[in-house]
């Protein structure tokens, strides 16, 4: 079994009230030298099989079409599980 981790964020013309919240709280905390926060959304997408380009593919146009509001938000990234922990 394969897991797809989708992001979504809001798009950079919509205000987030949420990573304002953040950004806020952070020096209050003893956190300094942040400019800035933004809030989206994570998804872990579990699927049945290997995760195949195809699989990749159809996980895009849910997050376009389900995973994401088009209008104010976008999808920065699809990735297979093991590729984003890769990187990370």
């Amino acid at each position: 079994m394969g897991r797809v981790v989708v992001e979504v964020m809001p798009k950079p013309e919509i205000l987030d009230p949420q990573g304002k919240a953040v950004a806020a709280a952070l020096p209050r905390l003893g956190f300094h030298g942040f400019t800035g926060v933004r809030q989206g959304k994570r998804f872990e997408l579990e699927v049945d099989g290997a995760v195949t380009p195809e699989v990749l593919e159809q996980v895009r146009q849910a997050a376009a079409t389900l995973l994401s509001n088009p209008v104010i938000e976008d999808v920065v990234s699809v990735v297979e599980a093991g590729a984003q922990e890769a990187q990370a």
